[in-house]
């Protein structure tokens, strides 16, 4: 299981900078301009042979001064309750906020640990100006500077000192594992309510270490796995305002603690951008898809060039990732219900496809030979053998090159539609790496 960090502070003290740090990335735009961060909120970070999930809050906040800290303080309050650790970012250069005693009163409130970062102390004599923040309650300040990286090393082996080996669950492996994703009201309820319907006994619950991911058992019609529902467990009346943010911090959970994702789309509203972010989820985890489009009960014409349509347009929006299942369901009237188990069964056997070395070579490589890769600078590039590797978590097919370096994304692209074309692999990803031979 994923243990989830989340790191808040009042804008411009330097959240994105870390995050990028963290994740290893350049992938949260950074700049002057405080309140710059939108939609990159979402890494992974490894150190010491561990991994966690980090999130930065920035991303989130609606710039305009008079809601601007309400909001801030309503992010800190859901990711207190997401998260398993908070990274509590301040800023040396301004000292202490009134804002930041504010902050400090919610996580200290919080049940659960909280690192005190300062951040820009990028020279020695600031360390001394950090007991300052000794007043905020939440224990010894942590001199760091994200944007040299000074500091950073000692902080991230306080976080793992601070996350609990999280331990597995009494999950049995081998049994599938679907998770239903969607934007609030998409139906997700309903529709794990509809799969399980009212024989609530056939189905065992079992909480899952990390927070509040449900595991039910689901055995009977000749089906066995787990659905992971994280769907109906907080209180509504808790969050009203941010469930932008709020639905993708609890998809998180649900998306890496799965192995096929069930991706729920209201027909009546159509694909929104926060649908776009939950699937950019689940294709950075490297995850089944099987997208069902809900309430088609309310659709009023349902004819074939309707269907089509939506359909051209969910691919489109998801491009380049386009081969995948998608079904017109209603978890209301149990139209089609049936068939998302069975296409989400399908496609998590399409992760373990095996492809014999001759069959690939043989079907492969006169595609090569017609479509050869573009050259560059006048050298051309041969690719005379492939294969897929084995045990892998999701298909992976390498393929040997003379000059791998120039063999672009389009190219490879190619490839994997035409190992697609040939074998089953809807809704599954692929990796397809070019080496030298």
């Amino acid at each position: 299981m994923g243990n989830l960090v989340a790191i808040v502070g009042r804008p411009n003290v330097g959240k994105s900078t870390l995050f990028n740090r963290l994740t290893k990335s350049r992938k949260a735009i950074v700049s002057d301009e405080a309140g710059t961060t939108r939609d990159r909120q979402y890494g992974k970070c490894e150190w010491n042979g561990r991994e966690f999930s980090v999130v930065d809050t920035g991303g989130w906040v609606v710039k305009s001064d008079d809601i601007f800290e309400e909001e801030i303080r309503k992010q800190v309050v859901i990711a207190t309750e997401e998260a398993d650790l908070v990274l509590f970012l301040v800023d040396i250069s301004t000292g202490l906020t009134d804002w930041d005693e504010d902050v400090a009163l919610i996580l200290r409130r919080a049940k659960l640990p909280v690192l005190l970062v300062v951040n820009k102390a990028d020279n020695f004599d600031q360390y001394f100006e950090a007991s300052e923040f000794y007043k905020l309650g939440l224990g010894d300040p942590i001199c760091i500077s994200a944007a040299t990286g000074s500091g950073t090393g000692d902080l991230l082996d306080m976080v793992l000192d601070n996350l609990k080996d999280s331990g597995k669950d009494d999950i049995e492996d081998g049994i599938p594992r679907f998770a239903v994703v969607g934007r609030p009201n998409a139906g997700k309820s309903s529709l794990i309510n509809a799969f399980i319907g009212e024989d609530r006994h056939i189905v065992t619950d079992i909480a899952g270490t990390t927070r509040d991911s449900i595991y039910t058992r689901y055995d009977k019609f000749g089906f066995d796995f787990y659905l992971v529902d994280t769907a109906g467990i907080r209180r509504k009346n808790k969050v009203t305002e941010d469930l932008e943010f709020y639905s993708v911090m609890r998809s998180i959970r649900a998306i890496e603690n799965s192995d096929v994702c069930i991706l729920m789309i209201d027909a009546t509203r159509g694909i929104e951008a926060q649908d776009m972010n939950i699937f950019q989820l689940i294709q950075r985890n490297n995850k089944s898809l099987v997208v069902v489009v809900n309430k088609w009960d309310l659709v009023e014409n349902k004819d074939q060039v309707v269907i089509k349509t939506f359909e051209n347009a969910i691919r489109e929006r998801m491009a380049p990732f386009t081969d995948f299942p998608i079904i017109f369901a209603s978890a209301l009237t149990k139209q089609r219900i049936f068939k998302v188990l069975e296409t989400a069964k399908q496609v998590y056997i399409n992760r373990t496809a095996k492809v014999g070395t001759s069959k690939l070579n043989e079907v492969m490589l006169p595609l090569i030979e017609a479509y050869p890769p573009p050259s560059v600078k006048g050298k051309y590039i041969k690719i005379k053998y492939c294969m897929q590797v084995p045990n892998t978590q999701i298909p992976t097919f390498v393929f040997y090159a003379n000059l791998p370096q120039y063999v672009k994304e389009p190219y490879r692209r190619f490839l994997e539609n035409k190992i697609r074309e040939h074998w089953q692999m809807t809704g599954c990803p692929i990796n397809v790496f070019i080496r030298q031979k």
